[in-house]
């Protein structure tokens, strides 16, 4: 992307593999999921994976948009990021109860 000035095929190209990694986790987590049971701890702590769904949803829209707008797909792309980089206790919690 840096190298092409942000331009709009580059940038959505590069949502489209954000977007594979993130359905990759979805279907990683689901998988584990129904390997050790929906009562496993595993389970219980990821829960109903509200960022792993809201990633995929927020790629899916940034990649059009980058066609349309290379710097606001790029924001929502820094906005994921951010959301994972906010701590998520449910893991710790539910192991330490």
């Amino acid at each position: 992307m840096g190298e092409n000035h942000f331009a709009a095929m580059p940038v959505a190209l590069y949502g489209a593999v954000l977007l594979l990694a993130a359905i990759a986790y979805f279907i990683l987590t689901r998988t584990l999921i129904y390997h050790h049971g929906k009562d496993s701890t595993l389970a219980i702590a990821v829960g109903e994976d509200f960022k792993g769904k809201l990633s995929v949803v927020v790629y899916a829209v940034a990649i059009p948009l980058a066609l349309m707008n290379s710097w606001f797909a790029c924001a929502l792309y820094a906005l994921v990021a951010v959301i994972w980089l906010i701590p998520d206790r449910r893991i710790e919690k539910t192991l330490t109860s």
